[in-house]
């Protein structure tokens, strides 16, 4: 490995989210960004374009456009073009763009829980019925995984009298760290095209692949599925550019396209001239021997906080993600026995000095878990998992 990840950086003075959120003797282990400094061929592009000196109003160049291009076909063997794809200030705009162009006032947006925190307030956003889907447990051991109930998805849609317009996948599955595989989204876009249903797929952690995982865009299943499809991808969780905004939603067909587009338009939509720079300088391909090392580095964080659990806290079982670097700990024996009361992201926080994501806030399924954040240096997560062991003996 060439790159180094082990070197903890000083955050706090950043004004980091995730390192300023909570007091100096918390280590924080809880939004998605990571402890590591984004890779060197994006640093330099964002310095060259500072040089410029004048920092004004851009739009998304075709240059960005083509590199996104490049970049699906790269992965994936994707044929798209340049006009598929729309520049996007995040994921989370980006769905909630696609909600407010697909849906009327009343319909359904269907969603599977446990599921990423925003998925759960888009109802609110744009005057929806929320329909649940629960992914079901089918724990192995100590290991806690998740799979889909083909007929409890089916029987969501049209829930509580409400015509779904729209499913809102994530894929890969944040916080389970699910990668579902090509049989599994066939059998999910086929319900949704026999019942008129729009896809948007949140794919933003669809090149952050553990152990060799591979990654499928549901719209590259077929021509069918591609024109009901809105795909949402983002250099951001893969290169740790969050705080530039910029994503992309790639959608081929040009009627959804073009209503998608006036939903952006009226959302006001504009995306950060940096973050475009980062971007194209990310999807170029500059940073993929980077990425490779990263990828092994946070698979072996992954293994090591999993036997670490095994051994030294059996109370606590967890997913082994296929990807994202996000781990889920069912804290449910700690609960029963009384050793935790009450919420458990203040448990940590408080008898541990750990910050971790509370369960319950990602919808029916996350109660008694926590969400684990393994993008770190390893010295940090061994320090964060021996003081959950002490806080809980």
């Amino acid at each position: 490995m060439t790159h180094d990840f082990d070197t903890i950086l000083d955050r706090r003075s950043s004004n980091s989210i995730k390192w300023t959120m909570y007091p100096e003797d918390v280590l924080p282990l809880w939004v998605a960004d990571m402890d590591v400094a984004a890779p060197q061929p994006v640093l330099a592009a964002i310095q060259e374009k500072l040089s410029q000196g004048a920092l004004g109003y851009e739009r998304p160049s075709q240059a960005l456009m083509e590199t996104v291009v490049a970049r699906m076909d790269n992965l994936y063997g994707w044929k798209i073009e340049p006009e598929m794809v729309i520049a996007v200030p995040g994921i989370v705009s980006g769905f909630n763009a696609a909600a407010r162009a697909v849906c009327a006032p009343g319909e359904g947006i269907l969603m599977q829980p446990p599921v990423y925190f925003p998925f759960l307030t888009v109802h609110e956003n744009v005057g929806l019925t929320r329909q649940f889907a629960p992914l079901v447990r089918d724990d192995d051991g100590s290991t806690v995984r998740f799979s889909i109930d083909f007929d409890v998805f089916e029987a969501a849609v049209g829930a509580d009298d409400a015509r779904t317009a729209m499913f809102l996948l994530c894929n890969p599955q944040n916080p389970t760290g699910n990668v579902f595989a090509p049989e599994q989204l066939s059998r999910l876009a086929e319900i949704c095209l026999r019942h008129e249903v729009v896809i948007c797929s949140d794919e933003i952690h669809s090149e952050l692949l553990l152990g060799g995982t591979q990654h499928t865009p549901i719209a590259t299943l077929s021509p069918e599925i591609a024109e009901r499809t809105i795909t949402l991808i983002a250099p951001s969780k893969t290169f740790n550019t969050a705080g530039l905004f910029c994503g992309f939603a790639i959608i081929p067909d040009p009627e959804l396209r073009e209503r998608y587009q006036q939903s952006a338009d009226q959302m006001t939509f504009h995306v950060n001239s940096l973050g475009q720079v980062a971007a194209q300088e990310a999807f170029s391909g500059s940073c993929d021997g980077w990425l490779a090392d990263l990828l092994t580095y946070l698979t072996a964080n992954r293994d090591f906080v999993a036997s670490y659990l095994q051994t030294n806290m059996p109370e606590i079982r967890t997913t082994v993600p296929d990807a994202t670097y996000l781990m889920w700990f069912d804290c449910s024996a700690l609960v029963e026995s009384g050793v935790i009361t009450g919420n458990l992201h203040e448990f940590f926080l408080n008898e541990a000095k750990v910050a971790l994501n509370n369960g319950a806030d990602f919808g029916p399924g996350g109660e008694n878990f926590v969400r684990f954040n393994l993008a770190s240096p390893h010295s940090v997560l061994q320090e964060a998992l021996e003081r959950m062991c002490r806080a809980i003996s």
